[in-house]
């Protein structure tokens, strides 16, 4: 029986994909290496540093370690500012409902992230007290599909990997729940990623959690069924 849920953060409880990209495109201007939609779909889930490097790698290009921190501290200085002005009222439809009625049924709830700004996006959100734990690129450097995310997140949290509920719209992401042996719902409205137990295309999809737990239970956690 599933007794953890785990949360992605960008694109599941709030959308800063917008904001992401538009950084990302400014360091890659800089670089002179284009960057557009398709690229930034491939940088969900993964951590600031390794989004660096795929994009250097796109534009077959190497610079010293001095010059990537200075694109890293430019990116994240535009990012912060992009999202300063973040509220609740940013909050993805159903996210709110479903984290209060996953803590009100007794499931413990944790956070799994790449990003290093989690905490000061979720106090923006006023979402910080309801997570049990928070596991974010400050404590695992390592991007997704690496599962170490999640199964820092299942350790923390004190319950069994095979007992926790992943929720993804990376496919980085849904492969790292995969590769944890966790279950995972893709949240998603384009019908790109595989691998999920079950995909909504929004998270106020999910109307009576009883259901949904008594599905997944029939099916193993590593039982994909797309």
């Amino acid at each position: 029986m599933i007794k953890g849920i785990i949360f992605d953060l960008d694109g599941v409880i709030v959308d800063t994909a917008k904001h992401h990209f538009k950084a990302w495109s400014l360091v890659a201007k800089q670089l002179n290496i284009p960057f557009g939609e398709e690229q930034n779909e491939d940088l969900k889930g993964v951590s600031r540093v390794n989004s660096l490097e795929k994009i250097l790698q796109w534009g077959d290009l190497e610079i010293n370690l001095e010059k990537k921190q200075e694109l890293l501290d430019y990116k994240n200085k535009i990012y912060l500012n992009l999202i300063s002005k973040i509220s609740s009222k940013d909050l993805l439809p159903g996210v709110y409902n479903l984290i209060e009625t996953f803590r009100m049924n007794g499931y413990k709830i944790a956070l799994g992230s790449a990003s290093k700004n989690a905490i000061p996006i979720l106090k923006k959100l006023e979402l910080f007290e309801l997570f049990d734990e928070i596991v974010d690129g400050n404590l695992i450097s390592i991007s997704k599909p690496d599962p170490k995310v999640f199964l820092k997140a299942a350790s923390l949290l004190g319950v069994p990997k095979e007992k926790c509920l992943v929720f993804e719209d990376a496919q980085s992401g849904i492969q790292a729940a995969i590769n944890a042996g966790m279950y995972c719902i893709a949240v998603e409205n384009k019908g790109n990623l595989i691998g999920a137990h079950k995909k909504v295309n929004s998270l106020n999809e999910i109307s009576d959690i009883s259901v949904l737990i008594n599905d997944l239970s029939n099916k193993k956690p590593n039982e994909a069924k797309y």
